[in-house]
């Protein structure tokens, strides 16, 4: 019986990967693997896998879903080990229920491997809590954009509550998402954006509702990017001037 492996990459950097996922990586007669997968992870593939590209980013999808379930499946009828390389955590936002599903229509075994979702990395490769006491105790995680196209309506929701919000391939809503956070009295409230989170070409905007659309735009912000809403990013902010105080001290010693 064929097996199909979903294994989590992690947010970007090849070194926040699981020794269980690089074991799994290493007996796979085939490797499906995203775009937001870090290309450096296939260098555990032994030499005789077979390493195919499926794409699967906002804008930029190099196949459907329906033919990703179906190149599982093809997969499956002539190999043991299939990996399907998921950026992030298989089983946040990305779909993997489809795939799990069409593969055991196949007949073929199932398993997932966990991965550091964007959503905790992001952040706190930023330097910015998800939860800080004092400044509020839960965060919330929400896509930007639904299935439709349209902008999330928990979005809506969140933005009435005193929760961190984490919004994720969003970026193309970015106006939108402000004006919702503005319309509900937190027009001053800090945000954060990280693009390509822990990877050597990430980059952090910070500012405020009423201008971190103008900030992004002036910084060139694109997705793949996470957005952070609350007033935890505060907290950055604070660590960033006691170093810049601590490095002052130490240059005038």
């Amino acid at each position: 019986m064929a097996k199909l492996s979903l294994v989590g990459a992690g947010p970007g950097d090849p070194e926040l990967i699981t020794l269980k996922a690089i074991r799994v990586l290493q007996k796979a007669d085939v490797i499906l693997y995203d775009a937001l997968a870090n290309e450096e992870l296939l260098r555990y593939a032994g030499s005789s896998a077979i390493l195919h590209f499926a794409g699967k980013r906002f804008g930029c999808h190099s196949l459907s879903q329906q033919e990703i379930n179906q190149c599982i499946v093809d997969y499956g009828a002539k190999h043991a080990n299939i990996v399907r390389l998921k950026g992030g955590d298989p089983f946040v936002f990305a779909r993997a229920m489809e795939e799990l599903e069409a593969a055991r229509a196949a007949g073929m075994e199932v398993e997932v491997v966990p991965g550091i979702s964007s959503c905790i990395a992001a952040p706190v490769s930023a330097m910015i809590p998800l939860t800080c006491r004092g400044v509020n105790e839960s965060f919330w995680v929400t896509t930007g954009t639904t299935q439709s196209g349209e902008i999330s309506p928990y979005v809506q929701i969140a933005a009435g509550s005193s929760a961190t919000v984490i919004i994720l391939m969003a970026m193309n809503k970015l106006e939108q998402i402000a004006d919702i956070f503005a319309g509900a009295g937190k027009a001053s409230t800090p945000v954060a954006i990280i693009h390509e989170a822990t990877t050597t070409r990430q980059k952090i905007v910070t500012g405020t509702i009423r201008d971190i659309v103008f900030r992004s735009q002036h910084a060139g912000l694109t997705n793949p990017a996470v957005i952070i809403i609350g007033e935890v990013v505060s907290k950055r902010l604070a660590l960033d001037t006691v170093l810049s105080c601590f490095k002052s001290t130490q240059v005038s010693a």
